[in-house]
């Protein structure tokens, strides 16, 4: 039996056929060649791969130690803590392992709010992702992904994107808050609307529930802005986040305003591993790094650059680039066509896509991108758009 042929992990993953070497920067490198990648680990490496200020920070904690109980203090901790707070508005941090964690963990805090002013119900969107243990699962708007699992949580509904009738029709003084993706990732790169927000707004005052802003893709700078919630102006209850939070480590957080830093105690949350001092060195690292000026530039500037040269060739191939959407370097574009052609043309090209919601091409390159990067995929692009219009036509 030959055990290097076996694979040993369940299959719940789809991955490239790369036999990877090692990675640095915008690349990945592997004896197949190297590979440009643009969606940066699902959003994690947002400074690319192996950046070397947060390598130094992780190699200084890792001297001192690996990790520790919360029964000591843990000094990272509480200054990436103030960091977070100084960025954000004025509360307390609950760190988590990842985002479904940290979601799971604003849902509690939703339950104690519910059940101290005899609020039941709780929203998310339609088409919503906010991960897949069973709460955030239970918020997850996506009935085929969770239908296998029923029966989910109660009193959890789903309501309809950017539809403010329907918004209007379901919130009322039963409403303990409602679940947000400013912008969903995972269903395709869909962008909530200002009058939307405006209207939730005006309910929340009349209604008095919370608002859970779920930043676990969109936050830490990929859009543009250290939040997404910033574009719209407003300031939610509890953000979530997570992803690129650990620099490449497995880090989430929950902020929590401080009017409701009162409803949880000693005793109602925990966890063995989080916060990692490791992974908070590492976050803290990236943290600091990203708040420079240069990343706020180069992010407005190359998104601006390739959402112009995406329009132009949607217009010059309408019927196979459907739209263009997204914030800062959180970029959908969908396609009609064989986007499994479209992938492997691409890995053909040593160039990584990440494919969701059947025909988004989701973008989420490292902060670090250049003019030339994006140049290398549109040009590839247009050959591909090129043979796809003359397949059609055949």
């Amino acid at each position: 039996m030959n055990l290097d042929k076996i694979n040993y992990l369940l299959p719940i993953y789809n991955p490239y056929s790369l036999n990877l070497k090692k990675v640095k920067g915008m690349y990945i490198y592997a004896k197949e060649g190297k590979f440009l990648d643009l969606f940066s680990s699902l959003a994690t490496n947002s400074l690319g791969h192996r950046n070397c200020k947060i390598l130094k920070s992780i190699r200084k904690q890792s001297r001192k130690y690996l990790h520790i109980s919360n029964y000591f203090h843990n000094p990272q901790a509480e200054k990436f803590a103030k960091l977070l707070i100084e960025s954000s508005f004025k509360g307390n941090v609950l760190f988590t392992n990842s985002g479904t964690e940290a979601n799971e963990a604003a849902l509690k805090i939703f339950k104690l709010y519910g059940n101290k002013y005899n609020k039941e119900k709780i929203f998310s969107l339609e088409n919503s992702f906010h991960g897949r243990t069973f709460g955030s699962m239970s918020l997850t708007g996506q009935r085929e992904k969770n239908k296998k699992f029923g029966p989910l949580l109660e009193n959890i509904k789903y309501l309809k994107f950017n539809n403010l009738e329907d918004l209007r029709q379901n919130i009322d003084d039963k409403t303990c808050g409602v679940f947000l993706e400013l912008i969903q990732g995972e269903s395709g790169i869909n962008i909530v609307s200002r009058e939307y927000i405006t209207e939730l707004l005006k309910l929340k005052e009349m209604y008095k529930f919370l608002i859970v802003v779920d930043e676990i893709q969109s936050g830490l700078m990929r859009t543009g802005l250290m939040f997404s919630y910033l574009h719209y102006k407003f300031t939610p209850d509890i953000i979530t986040l997570a992803k690129s939070l650990g620099g490449g480590l497995p880090l989430g957080a929950v902020i929590v305003s401080e009017d409701l830093c009162d409803l949880i105690n000693i005793g109602d949350h925990g966890s063995t591993f989080a916060p990692n001092p490791v992974a908070v060195a590492s976050g803290y690292a990236l943290f600091k790094e990203i708040r420079k000026f240069k990343y706020y530039h180069n992010i407005n500037l190359m998104s601006d650059y390739l959402k112009f040269e995406l329009n132009n060739l949607k217009k010059l191939y309408p019927r196979i680039i459907k739209d263009v959407r997204g914030m800062g370097l959180m970029i959908g574009v969908e396609v009609v066509g064989d986007i499994d052609f479209i992938k492997d043309k691409f890995f053909k090209s040593n160039i990584l896509i990440n494919i969701t919601n059947k025909n988004i091409i989701r973008l989420l390159p490292a902060f670090i991108i250049k003019k030339r990067h994006i140049d290398s995929f549109l040009n590839c692009f247009k050959v591909i758009l090129e043979e796809l219009e003359v397949n059609e036509n055949d």
